[in-house]
């Protein structure tokens, strides 16, 4: 560890040298000028133009001012390259849109692309003072019983992240064929994909500490010691990372099914190591619940089987009418409704004799769980439309007040 900080203060040897200072106080004065000089191009580009070109060309022309000076100009030069691939990443996202959805392609982009776009600006600038090849050689210390080179950590650590971070894509498409060749379901395949990412960061685990030269001894001894900590410390962590994974397996909660929590469906958007994410429609909520409570309490799911779902609409008419009459035009209006399925066909039900009305239901079958408020207000709708124009009078309670006189006063 000693060494790379004696390679690391070796670096700022170089700020020492006349050529060096120059060509950074350019860089820095660049980005310093380009705010101003885009609020004086303001009338005459629109904002993404600005954006784009200003520093770009202010690097050309001071690197060609330089250069025509007899000045060295590498890291101007650098600094444009550098700055023009950061701008061509937007291409790159563009082309990659078309076959990704924008959410996934999102974290693909923020989590991967521009993150090792960074990690290669970072080893070119390096390259100017250094040569990588020799900072990958220094020792960082012995772990476990190995000693362990910078390189080796860092390509250790690099591999774990790509694969924890850029195999969602690849594990949607392998599911996705699986899909196609065997017919499972959307559920299964977010499962597929799921678990296909997650053996994935295992075996790369694997090979990093295999890639480092970690001791199997030692690491089996240090695992048994944290398996006792597991059972103290972070035994929640470790109980809903197992719960998540039986989950999986056993196929009752996974990414894009229908649970009812709280009084409201809730879609499962994805299911981690230690929570599951379930979208809430009514606010468009999202509502964070540890795996292992789906052990613990008990759940209530629109699409274990399939995604059908009965729901009912209450309402009530006078006495005065005829209930058959009722019962048909309610049933008559839900096979107008485009979103109720014909198949079963809706029911109307008189359910109970009130004080002021009849009490009635009306009960039919949707797609979608999700959809279930939205046609249920459709349906009421309806109804009243139906009802206004059929003079079916939908009562009100009222109540008679007699004031009573006391016994007279002897």
């Amino acid at each position: 560890m000693s060494e790379l900080l004696l390679e690391i203060v070796g670096w700022f040897g170089y700020l020492q040298r006349l050529e060096v200072r120059v060509q950074v106080m350019v860089l820095l004065l660049v980005f310093l000028i380009q705010g101003p000089l885009r609020r004086r191009l303001a009338p005459r580009f629109p904002p993404a133009a600005k954006s784009n070109v200003v520093i770009p060309i202010l690097l050309g022309l001071l690197s060609l001012a330089l250069g025509l000076g007899g000045q060295p100009f590498g890291l101007v030069l650098l600094g444009l390259l550098l700055y023009l691939g950061w701008l061509g990443l937007e291409g790159v996202r563009l082309l990659l849109g078309r076959f990704i959805q924008p959410q996934p392609m999102q974290l693909l982009e923020t989590r991967l692309i521009r993150p090792a776009y960074l990690l290669v600006c970072v080893l070119l600038v390096i390259r100017v003072f250094d040569n990588p090849q020799d900072l990958a050689l220094i020792p960082i210390g012995d772990w476990f019983g190995s000693e362990v080179t910078l390189g080796s950590f860092f390509l250790a650590v690099l591999i774990v992240y790509v694969l924890a971070m850029g195999t969602g894509p690849p594990a949607q498409g392998v599911a996705w064929l699986v899909q196609r060749s065997v017919g499972i379901s959307n559920g299964s395949r977010r499962a597929l994909a799921l678990m296909i990412r997650y053996a994935a960061v295992a075996l790369g685990i694997i090979w990093a500490l295999d890639h480092v030269g970690f001791n199997r001894t030692a690491i089996l001894a240090v695992a048994g010691g944290l398996s006792v900590g597991l059972g103290f410390g972070i035994k929640e962590v470790f109980s809903n990372f197992v719960s998540g994974l039986w989950l999986l397996f056993e196929g009752s909660v996974r990414p894009g099914e229908v649970l009812f929590i709280d009084g409201d469906p809730c879609e499962v958007r994805s299911l981690g190591l230690r929570a599951a994410v379930l979208w809430r429609d009514r606010d468009n909520a999202e509502l964070v619940i540890p795996n292992q409570t789906f052990f613990t309490n008990t759940t209530v799911t629109y699409t274990g089987s399939d995604t059908l779902r009965r729901s009912q609409v209450l309402v009530s008419a006078a006495y005065h009418h005829d209930p058959e009459d009722v019962i048909a035009l309610l049933e008559a209006t839900a096979r107008g409704q485009k979103r109720i399925l014909p198949t079963p066909a809706p029911k109307g039900l008189l359910l109970r004799y009130g004080d002021s009305s009849i009490d009635y239901a009306l009960r039919f079958w949707i797609a979608n769980p999700m959809d279930n408020v939205s046609i249920c207000s459709e349906v009421q709708a309806g109804i009243w439309r139906a009802f206004r124009d059929r003079n079916i009078e939908i009562p009100f309670p009222q109540q008679v007040q007699y004031r009573v006189e006391g016994p007279p006063k002897s």
